[in-house]
């Protein structure tokens, strides 16, 4: 099955059952324990207090299969492109917004050709990269709520918008929010043009016409600063209940 097709078909409860992997604790540090995955596409994100919770997304068919083994601030790997640094605030709804310390942020994307490390070889992906781990990590949140990854600015495949998955877990491995994040339209146009993206061109689709996105990204929208010389920031915070 093309991955396009897949995409279309709001990745079904059943199909991404079977390709979500079993994910075991390790000794010194936490793994998923709960998986809290929104199969049936974007979820309005929900008013309480003085902020919004974010919006729940599906983790897609590319989830990393082994968080806890992959905690690191650059991510980047052997991987080429503008270079992308993440902050992302987590904030507690159930806390007056604050800050959510402790918190464990696992983020994953895709290369500027579009392709993810640990899957490959098949119709979803035919490039094999099920070795590899480029564009994935974790980090714990400091007493702020903060976690800052270094990467790379994420590429695009058919079918789906630019975009960074998100899992967060409090301090003990529970499962809090999955998450997407999108980005601006006419900064990701102005990265493609050049470099190694542009042999890959423009965007197919665009976050208004995107299945994961198509309802709105008010909750989800990055905000992105900087330069293709200069690399790019992109600042963005999630709420969760905890």
């Amino acid at each position: 099955m093309e991955r396009k097709e897949f995409l279309k078909r709001g990745f079904s409860a059943l199909g991404l059952a079977a390709m979500i992997p079993v994910i075991s604790c390790s000794n010194d540090s936490v793994d998923p324990v709960e998986t809290s995955t929104d199969t049936s596409g974007s979820t309005s994100g929900s008013t309480s207090g003085t902020c919004t919770a974010t919006a729940s997304e599906t983790e897609g068919p590319f989830p990393t299969k082994s968080p806890a083994s992959l905690v690191s601030n650059d991510i980047t790997s052997d991987r080429q492109g503008t270079k992308l640094t993440v902050k992302i605030t987590i904030q507690n709804k159930n806390n007056s917004c604050e800050g959510l310390s402790g918190a464990l942020v696992d983020i994953w994307h895709c290369d500027a050709a579009g392709n993810y490390s640990e899957y490959g070889g098949s119709g979803m992906q035919s490039t094999n990269y099920t070795s590899v781990h480029f564009l994935r990590g974790r980090q714990t949140t400091d007493a702020n709520g903060l976690v800052a990854f270094t990467s790379i600015y994420p590429g695009w495949y058919s079918g789906r918008a630019v975009h960074i998955h998100v899992h967060v877990y409090n301090a003990s491995g529970k499962s809090l929010l999955v998450t997407q994040i999108a980005f601006p339209e006419e900064i990701s146009k102005v990265v493609f043009a050049q470099g190694v993206y542009a042999s890959h061109g423009q965007a197919d689709t665009t976050n208004a016409r995107d299945n994961v996105f198509g309802d709105g990204v008010s909750t989800e929208m990055s905000t992105v600063t900087g330069s293709v010389s200069a690399g790019y920031e992109l600042t963005h915070a999630i709420v969760v209940s905890a």
